[in-house]
């Protein structure tokens, strides 16, 4: 695959952006949310003056990370999931580790292949994150030495960055990491913080049995992570000269976690924290009042979550001197996932999201954060998720989240709870409606609609698009994520069809794709109310019309005075929308007038059995069934039907072996569309 490094750079979904010739690295000071909250207290100077008297080992207990002689605490883990974790290390004994090739690693740059290496780190990780959690619940010595030779497997590894991230190629034209300057991506970030957490747990029994092992993990930290985070200002997540996204506070909170577990210096600790703290309020300073993460629910786990983290971590290491419960935009965000959730594992997706939950969220995050706020829903929507007799957590989150949720006798106990599902949210911020009947129930046809720009974090071509879920289960849908390749986050990635407008529930007007970049974006005509608006979040919901209604002319490369209107309402059988009772009908009213007359489409894209019947087309999937049929100026319309059949994992896990795309031909320099949703009994 040809490769324009230049304009990966200058992309705002580059991995590994560099500043580009004549850019200010801007690192003065900054004031954000948490200075605004915090002040000078948050400086190095105040942090030193806090921290510097604090023993290191009672900062290691304040990382909330327990060692193995601490047996109380570990005879105390939940059971099941200690047994499962067992139960897999077992089956790991003997077997040869992972293979993270040389040749695996130069696919990125060959062919665009990212998926293999990447997956033979994370089984490595995941293999270790078991062996560190088996050796702690039974103390036996063969995984602690299973254990340790995970630790020396990640240390002999080259890079702990991962190849679409590595630098070495744009830097140098390397297929191959530059071992002499290593890069700090996320997953550079998730070694060190599960290296630093294993020597914790494992660490005076490897100063029986290991001697060396432990001096390893710090002098591998110190040249991969603590040097580069203290040195490199062009980093792009620091926030230094570009946006940021949910890299800033995943890295920033395992250097810190790492730095806590591994360093003996408290001034130095206090100088690592100051700069993370400085870098995490540039993320803080971005995210909207209303809490929206443009990325969507599936990175709010890794980025917001990770934020949240962090900031659990620093209340801890300054004993409650820096909390953050206080600062609005905590709150609102971390209620921003269970606003977006349809019913049982559905949630409304947009950008590189997936639609479906994928069974290994760190639920026990939100449970606490919901506790600590006050906020009972949130608390709710978290134990919606929770299984008795199920694991509170699993390898593939990584060991921290794996050690928090284990020792969390709360979230071990916590019983199933019916999750909120708020009836109505409107997040301004980012353009996006969430609709159902009543709040507290899936029953009914529930509408998630979506303007915005076509510059947001891993964005794709959606605006004006939407998703009509029956019972909580999608079936007019946004396709999300695919794997990722070396195209996802290069120029040409609206070359993948997920990622196109053509491929959304989204019109095209003219035939035409919408465009990519800032200069493209949807206007609010009107819009209706809803969480986080003070004026309906505890009331009974959205009484006054719930329509929203998007100019979408300014998505396309139209001429001025080009006009494509589209108007969503929500309602029972009979058009009227009163709140408290589910949602039986929605209607997608498209009104235009062009510069001229062409081959304008409407495209809706169904997940389930699709079959005509009745002038329209019924969709069907998991015992749900929707009706859709359209009008065009009193006339009806009937969609061309075109099968895409699946055969990306990711996709295929998602939406099973194929999705259908309705095609409606419109054409004319003007004319309306009706396009009608029904659910069927």
């Amino acid at each position: 695959m040809t490769r324009n490094l230049e304009a990966d750079a200058l992309s705002r979904v580059s991995a590994h952006a560099t500043p580009p010739p004549g850019t200010v690295v801007e690192t003065a000071e900054f004031r954000g949310p948490l200075f605004a909250a915090w002040g000078d207290a948050m400086r190095e100077a105040a942090l030193h003056a806090a921290l510097g008297d604090v023993p290191p080992e009672r900062l290691r207990q304040r990382s909330g990370i327990p060692p193995i002689t601490r047996r109380d605490v570990w005879a105390q883990a939940d059971p099941i999931t200690l047994e499962r974790i067992r139960s897999a290390a077992q089956a790991d004994l003997g077997r040869p580790w992972p293979d993270a090739l040389g040749s695996l690693f130069a696919r990125y740059v060959r062919d665009g292949d990212r998926a293999t290496y990447e997956g033979a780190v994370s089984e490595r990780q995941q293999r270790l994150t078991r062996a560190v959690i088996a050796a702690a619940a039974t103390e036996e010595q063969r995984w602690i030495d299973e254990a340790a030779d995970g630790v020396v497997v990640l240390c002999e590894q080259s890079t702990w960055s991962l190849p679409a991230h590595d630098d070495a190629h744009a830097r140098r034209g390397f297929v191959l990491p530059d071992v002499t300057a290593p890069y700090l991506d996320l997953v550079a970030g998730e070694i060190v913080a599960q290296l630093a957490v294993a020597d914790r747990i494992l660490g005076p029994r490897w100063d029986e049995s290991w001697p060396g092992l432990r001096e390893r993990i710090r002098h591998e930290a110190e040249v991969r992570v603590f040097t580069p985070f203290e040195t490199r200002d062009d980093l792009w997540w620091l926030g230094y000269w570009r946006e940021v996204n949910n890299w800033n506070p995943w890295i920033l909170g395992n250097v810190l976690l790492a730095a806590v577990l591994l360093l003996d210096d408290a001034g130095r600790i206090a100088r690592l924290l100051a700069r993370a703290l400085d870098s995490l309020d540039r993320y803080l300073a971005e995210l909207p009042a209303d809490g929206a993460i443009d990325e969507g629910v599936a990175y709010w786990w890794n980025g917001a979550g990770r934020m949240l983290e962090l900031l659990d971590l620093v209340t801890s290491l300054t004993d409650g001197g820096l909390d953050a419960r206080t600062v609005p935009v905590v709150a609102e965000t971390l209620r921003f996932p269970m606003r977006m959730h349809l019913g049982g594992q559905w949630y409304v997706n947009v950008a590189d999201g997936w639609a479906r939950s994928r069974g290994h969220e760190p639920w026990q995050l939100p449970f606490r954060w919901g506790g600590l706020i006050g906020d009972a829903r949130v608390t709710a929507w978290a134990r919606a998720a929770r299984r008795p007799g199920e694991p509170v957590a699993d390898a593939s989150g990584g060991l921290p989240r794996l050690v928090r949720a284990l020792v969390d006798d709360a979230w071990r106990d916590a019983t199933p709870a019916e999750p909120p599902l708020p009836e109505a949210v409107w997040l301004g911020s980012v353009q996006v409606l969430v609709r159902r009947g009543a709040a507290g129930s899936a029953e009914g046809l529930a509408l998630a609609a979506k303007g915005g720009t076509n510059d947001e974090n891993h964005n794709h071509k959606d605006l004006g698009s939407f998703i009509v879920a029956a019972g909580g289960r999608p079936l007019l849908v946004d396709v999300g994520k695919p794997t990722y390749t070396a195209q996802t986050f290069s120029a040409e990635r609206y070359g993948i069809r997920a990622m196109q407008s053509g491929w959304h529930n989204a019109p095209a007007p003219l035939g035409l794709e919408q465009g990519e970049g800032p200069a493209f974006s949807a206007q609010v005509v009107s819009a209706p109310r809803g969480e986080p608006d003070p004026a309906t979040e505890a009331g009974p919901g959205v009484e006054a019309d719930p329509s929203l209604e998007l100019e979408l002319s300014g998505a396309y490369p139209l001429p001025d005075g080009d006009s494509w209107r589209r108007t969503f309402r929500v309602g029972r059988a009979d058009g009227t929308a009163p709140a408290g009772e589910p949602v039986r009908r929605i209607e997608v009213a498209d009104v235009w007038r062009l510069h001229e007359a062409g081959a304008n489409r409407v495209h809706l894209v169904a997940a389930g059995a699709v079959a005509r019947t009745d002038g329209g087309v019924e969709i069907a999937a998991d015992e749900h069934r929707i009706r859709v049929t359209a009008v065009r100026d009193d006339a009806p319309v009937e969609p061309a039907l075109e099968v895409w059949e699946l055969d990306d994992p990711e996709l295929v896990g998602i939406w099973g072996p194929r999705l259908t795309r309705l095609g409606y031909a419109v054409p004319g320099r003007t004319g309306t569309l009706t396009t009608v949703i029904e659910e069927l009994s």
